[in-house]
Formats: structure tokens, C-alpha cells, sequence
């Protein structure tokens, strides 16, 4: 299936198109002081059987799955940075997205927000 008619099914399969809405690729700003930036890419490609695959922070998505209900279309999904897992989750706010990823191996839960590329 091409990447449009795969676009096309899910605009079809989704209340108002909020699934494609979430595919596709976001710059994540990760700064935690003001004024210095610090941003990481994200790709997310949503397939039709509920999986996620792309990248997120220069590490391929491993394990992810995807929903709409309740009025919102998010993600959650794992990657790694050879040192142990990061589980994040992603959900469309508005035009941006919104997400939190937390790292067990480094005791660190972190909040971030993102605008699509």
C-alpha cells in the first residue's frame, strides 16, 4: 500500500483525520532551562493493525502502539539508548503534541512538548 492510500484509509478509518494528524514528523523540544534550546526529532508512522513504528532521539521505535478515544489520538512506544529502555508517550494537542518519557535505568520522568517539521 502507497504512503497516500495508506494516509487516505486511515483519514477514512478516523473520526475527522485525527490519526494522520499524529503520523509524521515532529521536532521535540526538550529543554529544561530557558533559552537554551535543545530539541530531538520524531517520526511516527501509525499502522493500520494499531502498531507505531519511526524513531524518536536518534533511536528507533521498538515497540509502540497507537489510539484514538476519548477525544484524543496518542501513542506509546519504546526505544533505547543501548543502556536500557526509554517509554514515551505522545498524544496530539491541537496543531502540536505533548508527551512524557521516562528513563527507569537514569530515575528521570520528563515532560516535553513538540511542533510538527
Amino acid at each position: 500500500m502507497s504512503a497516500i492510500a495508506l494516509a487516505l484509509f486511515l483519514a477514512a478509518a478516523s473520526p475527522a483525520g485525527a490519526v494522520p494528524a499524529l503520523a509524521g514528523d515532529w521536532t521535540i523540544d526538550l529543554s529544561s532551562e530557558p533559552g537554551q534550546p535543545y530539541t530531538k526529532s520524531m517520526t511516527l508512522a501509525l499502522q493500520p493493525d494499531g502498531t507505531v513504528t519511526g524513531s524518536f532521539y536518534d533511536s528507533e521505535i521498538l515497540a509502540g502502539r497507537w489510539k484514538t478515544d476519548r477525544g484524543r489520538t496518542c501513542a506509546s512506544f519504546r526505544t533505547t539508548d543501548g543502556v536500557g529502555p526509554y517509554h514515551s508517550n505522545v498524544c496530539l494537542t491541537g496543531t502540536g503534541v505533548s508527551g512524557q518519557t521516562w528513563a527507569e535505568q537514569r530515575s528521570f520522568l520528563f515532560n516535553w512538548n513538540g511542533v510538527r517539521r
